[in-house]
């Protein structure tokens, strides 16, 4: 049994820029010094998206730095990657992101209690100017009632 990591990436920005419709775990096609690398916690998600190649999931642009200890055998930081997703799932997403304004982004990658990587990607529509700055404006008020109750 594998102790509890406590590996979380998240791809912040992508909140900001769309809204989340769905949501979905998959895992990942990784090769030994990627697994050991995101267990170090090396790993970033921006600029990341999803795209489709003919009935399969991938992601693109996520970078997994170089494992320290990797010799010749060490990956390209930026290659694509595939998702693991049920049949099921992967029908409903092309469908779904084949719709005008929507997008799959990443979300948060982790680590979970087996010891696999998994990535939370979701089924995102863009947001407008106006919503971000919605957005923003709810995130300080927020913190403004935060702070009036901690006094």
């Amino acid at each position: 049994m594998h102790k509890q990591t406590d590996i979380n990436i998240k791809n912040k920005k992508a909140s900001f820029d769309y809204a989340f419709v769905e949501t979905y775990t998959a895992g990942l096609v990784l090769t030994g010094t990627e697994i050991k690398s995101i267990r170090q916690g090396k790993a970033s998600l921006v600029d990341t998206y999803c795209f489709f190649e003919l009935d399969e999931l991938w992601v693109k642009n996520m970078h997994i730095a170089h494992y320290l200890f990797g010799t010749f055998n060490n990956h390209d930081t930026k290659r694509d990657r595939k998702l693991l997703l049920t049949r099921k799932e992967l029908v409903k997403l092309k469908r779904a992101s084949m719709s005008p304004g929507y997008t799959i982004v990443p979300v948060r990658l982790f680590i979970n209690v087996k010891g696999l990587a998994k990535l939370v990607i979701a089924l995102a529509k863009g947001k407008k100017e106006y919503d971000k700055r919605e957005s923003l404006k709810e995130k300080d008020d927020k913190r403004q009632m935060a702070r009036m109750f901690m006094k």
